[in-house]
């Protein structure tokens, strides 16, 4: 389906010597401006191109490249701030509008903010908004423990973050599972820790389970304390999780866990300092 602010492959008709217009079936036929038309182009031609509209509000086609398309999430800057509301770079020559009823909190200028891009369906205009709630389910569906999901790291909360999951639910990612550092917009990968009965997700950053990570968590850590020139590392169960990460990849739980592993073996040896071995 065609609509404005997605992309699609549209046929050339026309050709003048500011453009060329494609056949855009519902919205007519729309512009593409000469300076986004390939050289090569020529009537008859399927180009893809991003839909979107110009100054004037009328529907327009370019070849360059948004930051996101309708219905998306995005992590995008504010360029700009008038009485109207704040103005997002988004990659193309015209900047994407935030009213002021759709921002959560005052928009600054030179500051970024996740947003939703959507199509305003009273003016046909395509905006965004930082009220994230309206655009996400309030319970999930179909999960279990330990499916592999897409998130987007969204706000910072007092128990850690909370992301969306799949472009579709909220999660949370506490703080206790947290061992790489997180900023808002980050995409990535992530596991489903639990699927609550209330259909509330808990988000990690790793697949869960003792036996499928202790092994292996244990084996890096023995290396990286082999490959140390005094066979040791400056770790103890007391080193924040900041620091277990920068200096072995790895979360403090499951760095506690390795060292247990590895201590029960008598592959190590404990001290005030550090981590020796044995």
């Amino acid at each position: 389906m065609i609509s404005l602010g997605k992309y699609a492959t549209l046929e050339v008709i026309k050709e003048l010597n500011f453009g060329f217009y494609l056949d855009a079936g519902p919205l007519g036929e729309i512009l593409l401006p000469i300076r986004y038309a390939p050289q090569s182009l020529r009537i008859g031609d399927d180009l893809r191109v991003f839909i979107y509209c110009d100054s004037d509000d009328r529907p327009i086609a370019t070849t360059e490249i948004p930051l996101a398309q309708a219905d998306e999430f995005a992590f995008l800057k504010v360029k700009s701030v008038s009485q109207h509301g704040a103005f997002l770079e988004w990659g193309l020559m015209k900047d994407l509008f935030v009213p002021f009823r759709e921002q959560h909190l005052p928009m600054e200028v030179g500051k970024s903010y996740v947003v939703r891009v959507y199509v305003d369906t009273e003016t046909d205009r395509i905006a965004a908004s930082s009220r994230l709630d309206g655009f996400i389910k309030k319970t999930a569906v179909n999960f279990k423990d330990g499916d592999e999901v897409e998130i987007i790291v969204a706000i910072r909360t007092p128990m850690g973050f909370r992301v969306i999951v799949n472009s579709q639910y909220w999660g949370i990612i506490y703080e206790s599972d947290i061992f790489q550092p997180l900023r808002p917009g980050m995409k990535m990968t992530a596991y489903i820790k639990l699927f609550r009965p209330d259909g509330k997700l808990d988000i990690c950053l790793q697949k869960q389970g003792y036996r499928q990570r202790i092994p292996d968590a244990a084996d890096v850590l023995l290396e990286k304390i082999k490959k140390t020139q005094a066979k040791c590392l400056a770790l103890t169960d007391k080193s924040s999780p900041e620091l277990i990460y920068k200096s072995v990849q790895m979360s403090k739980k499951s760095f506690k866990q390795a060292v247990g592993s590895l201590y029960k073996n008598k592959l190590i040896e404990l001290k005030e300092d550090g981590i020796y071995l044995v």
